[in-house]
């Protein structure tokens, strides 16, 4: 049997859960790949599963992972760069979602690798470019806005 290549992990599922207020079912990052604080770029993963609840009753029979459960995935991303870059005191929320492409359908058994770059970031808020892929075809792009709030303002 040949041996299979399998990614480092920058950070696990545990330290993750330190850093977003995400918890399940809405945590969609399950570990950090890759991050580059001088280029602003991360790149995660989300293994997709048959178990996840949405697949219930999103299309049963024929599963699909709603897209904007994806880009839910790739805001978390960008909210863990963001993280990173020393705004530890705030979260990241959406604030708009721009130039969506859904290229292709997520389904069970899928890897997502979640790739990040945070175009502007400041004590107020900033933009990230973002791309989900699955087996390095492009399943959705986006850019996505958002404000950087106080953790006691929500």
């Amino acid at each position: 049997m040949a041996p299979t290549s399998v990614a480092p992990t920058v950070f696990d599922v545990k330290k993750i859960l330190g850093i977003l207020p995400h918890r399940y079912p809405f945590l969609l990052v399950d570990k950090i790949l890759s991050i580059s604080l001088e280029e602003n770029i991360i790149i995660g993963q989300k293994n997709v599963t048959a178990n996840e609840q949405f697949f219930q009753g999103h299309f049963p029979g024929v599963p699909i992972m709603p897209g904007v459960l994806i880009l839910e995935a790739l805001a978390q991303t960008g909210g863990i760069l963001v993280h990173q870059k020393g705004h530890t005191d705030k979260i990241a929320v959406l604030l708009n979602i721009n130039n969506v492409k859904f290229r292709r359908p997520v389904i069970p058994g899928d890897v997502l690798i979640l790739h990040v770059q945070g175009m502007h970031v400041s004590g107020k808020g900033g933009r990230i470019v973002a791309k989900a892929l699955v087996n390095d075809l492009v399943a959705v792009e986006a850019e996505i806005g958002f404000a950087l709030v106080h953790k006691e303002q929500l």
